[in-house]
């Protein structure tokens, strides 16, 4: 069974860096579109960062400016570079990823359960 496996997060002062990291486990995926999401404590889940097939960016309000979501060039990775980072980035960090399936060339979309990121302040 194939799934995503978010890494990176972790406890960090405010005005820190973070550097979130996404990718398939069981099997290798070919992303072609991607994005992070997060959901604090007794809010709903919103996005923060999306990257289309085109490779075009969108940022949440919030984030525009401190927050930069890439791949690697084998485009079996996806992360997010968090930087500024403020008490109110606090919440679990979701990535969701959509791309072909190496070994079968099936089409998959994807979601992680999740990395907690905690920005003190």
């Amino acid at each position: 069974q194939v799934h995503l496996v978010e890494s990176g997060g972790g406890l960090v002062q405010a005005g820190g860096s973070l550097r979130l990291s996404c990718g398939a486990s069981g099997g290798t995926i070919n992303i072609n579109r991607a994005g992070w999401y997060r959901a604090a404590p007794g809010k709903e889940r919103e996005m923060v960062a999306l990257l289309t097939s085109g490779g075009n960016t969108n940022y949440a309000d919030s984030v525009k400016g401190r927050f930069t979501i890439s791949k690697n060039n084998a485009g079996s990775t996806v992360f997010l570079q968090m930087n500024s980072l403020k008490p109110e980035d606090t919440a679990v960090y979701y990535c969701n990823a959509g791309g072909v399936l190496i070994r079968d060339t099936k089409y998959v979309d994807l979601w992680g359960k999740g990395t907690q990121v905690t920005v003190r302040s």
